[in-house]
């Protein structure tokens, strides 16, 4: 088991640092390019023209690694049909965007209606080939549940929502939403080895592809992952939680997409309430920092330490 954790992340690492020098040239022959908002900070106006859309290079290294492994790990698929279902609609709205050039892409009503279909195809997927249970692992309380009955659906579609759009907020700096996420995609790791729950090749596919990809989003970025690779992602995480029985550990584990939610949530309500003034000095909370004086790198550093000791929490929070 051991094993095939480890030789997912290698290949899907090696597919993912691989694919980099053929696809971002592609990309950039294409136009792909970034367009940065001029209300922003100002550091971000030179990253105008940066290929967007690389979370292609995620979403081929996690599909081609994890079905190497599906036969054997069929627990895998409800996971990689979520991450790769959010990732097409990530995928539509940076092609309609920076391809077709409508700045808008997606309407916000065309965007949530493939959401909720996608997630409901998870929900099939989770009735129809597992028997996980939509009750929910209390932290810290080992053996105990929250079972909501008839309402579990409901809050399945909010989690998984949530996270989803959690997830793409954070991904506004180089390589922020990539570290992140590979913190909380080894955690899941570790969870799913302990418990043989059997979706250790996509987690660690995932880890694996982030690690490659962060070769080319890192400070500064030569290809951002767009809502191509930032919604695929909070697929991911959404999915493993609810495979493991653990959505509520993402309020843990995942609290950087959680302060970059509620954040913007604060910030709207604010200005609506006091009549134009502003909590933060920008939103997501990682521009308020930039425009505080951080540095990309340092803001990214912070956010992913405080992942990674939140996951060392969250394992805590098993025993």
């Amino acid at each position: 088991m051991r094993n095939v954790s480890v030789l997912a992340a290698m290949i899907s690492f090696a597919l993912s640092a691989a694919l980099g020098p053929l696809v971002i040239p592609f990309l950039r022959s294409l136009k792909c390019g970034q367009t940065v908002r001029e209300d922003g900070p100002a550091t971000h106006l030179g990253k105008t023209g940066t290929p967007t859309m690389g979370g292609i290079l995620i979403l081929s290294s996690v599909v081609i690694t994890t079905l190497l492994f599906i036969k054997d790990y069929p627990r895998t698929a409800p996971i990689l049909f979520l991450t790769v279902g959010f990732g097409l609609i990530g995928f539509l709205d940076d092609y309609i965007k920076v391809v077709c050039r409508r700045s808008l892409g997606l309407r916000a009503w065309q965007k949530l209606l493939g959401q909720l279909v996608v997630t409901a195809g998870f929900v099939w997927f989770l009735r129809r080939f597992t028997d996980v249970s939509l009750a929910m692992r209390i932290p810290f309380l080992p053996g105990h549940y929250l079972d909501f009955g008839v309402w579990n659906l409901p809050i399945l579609f909010f989690i998984v929502l949530g996270t989803a759009n959690g997830t793409n907020f954070t991904d506004g700096l180089d390589g922020l939403a990539g570290s992140v996420t590979v913190m909380v995609a080894v955690f899941f790791t570790v969870v799913a080895v302990g418990s043989r729950s059997g979706i250790e090749p996509v987690t660690c596919a995932v880890a694996g592809a982030l690690l490659g990809f962060l070769l080319f989003n890192s400070h500064p970025a030569a290809v951002f992952m767009g809502d191509t690779g930032s919604l695929a992602l909070g697929g991911f995480v959404a999915a493993c939680a609810y495979i493991l029985q653990m959505p509520l550990y993402i309020a843990i584990v995942g609290i950087i997409y959680l302060v970059e939610v509620v954040s913007v949530i604060l910030q709207v309500g604010y200005f609506k309430l006091s009549g134009g003034k502003r909590l933060f000095r920008m939103a997501p909370l990682h521009h308020h920092f930039e425009l505080g004086g951080w540095s990309e790198t340092r803001i990214t550093a912070l956010f992913t330490v405080i992942t990674a000791v939140m996951c060392l929490v969250g394992l805590l929070g098993l025993n």
